[in-house]
């Protein structure tokens, strides 16, 4: 009998200026198991994600010329692209929001623990191929979700206001399409992220939030002021 063929290694991108800690990191990776690339500063590492596939990206924020910062924001002006954790020395909470405000999936302080990032790392990888959210009433998705204006279509993973196509993030429109398909319910934070993050989300539940703030922004005709996205205060967020 043929063996089945193993399976594809995760291609992580490090993006680490400091030539010891890239090397490190490298090295440690790919005795786990992944397909590492490596790259000195953010040009180099934009160069590489423009050619190439990555499931991950591994990124230091302060890097010489392209900041790490704007890499994220690059990568999150389109849809899909490789998840990413940040790795950086600056612990302050909001160092942290502003790395998930610009589209990070998570945010390690260094220094940090081998075994750790390897743990952060698996995690992301597992939530990024999570490809389908099931409802909870019903196996089935359907093709299309409407309300008002605004106009969901599950199978081709986009959306339209007014007939104007939506550029959402795969958090964003997974957040979206919950809501949708339920009206009216209101989620808890801890709801939100078993549903959408999954259920070994280790990350800053805080990241909901900020999802939240740039969905309304796509969505709403006031973001300041929702009225389709809203807050129940004490309890979470409702859709309708």
């Amino acid at each position: 009998m043929s063996q089945p063929p193993p399976a594809p290694l995760a291609r992580l991108l490090v993006v680490e200026d400091d030539d010891t800690i890239r090397e490190t990191v490298s090295e440690a990776m790919e005795l786990e198991g992944f397909a590492v690339s490596a790259a000195a500063n953010g040009q180099s590492a934009w160069e590489l994600l423009s050619s190439e596939h990555f499931d991950l990206l591994l990124l230091d924020l302060m890097l010489p010329g392209l900041h790490g910062l704007d890499l994220c924001r690059r990568l999150r002006q389109s849809p899909g692209g490789p998840m990413i954790l940040v790795v950086s020395a600056r612990d302050t909470e909001t160092d942290r929001v502003l790395g998930l405000e610009v589209g990070a999936d998570d945010y390690l302080v260094k220094p940090f623990g081998m075994r750790e990032l390897v743990a952060r790392c698996r995690a992301l990888l597992r939530r990024s191929r999570q490809q389908e959210l099931p409802p909870l009433d019903g196996p089935r998705r359907p093709e299309r979700i409407r309300s008002g204006n605004l106009e969901l279509f599950p199978g081709e993973c986009r959306a339209s206001r007014g007939g104007q196509e939506l550029k959402l993030s795969p958090k964003e429109f997974r957040l979206l399409e919950l809501f949708m398909l339920h009206p009216r319910r209101v989620w808890s934070r801890e709801q939100l992220i078993e549903r959408v993050w999954g259920i070994d989300y280790i990350g800053d539940s805080k990241t909901v939030d900020v999802h939240i703030r740039w969905l309304r922004e796509k969505i709403e005709d006031e973001p300041s002021n929702p009225v389709r996205l809203v807050t129940v205060r004490g309890f979470g967020y409702r859709f309708g």
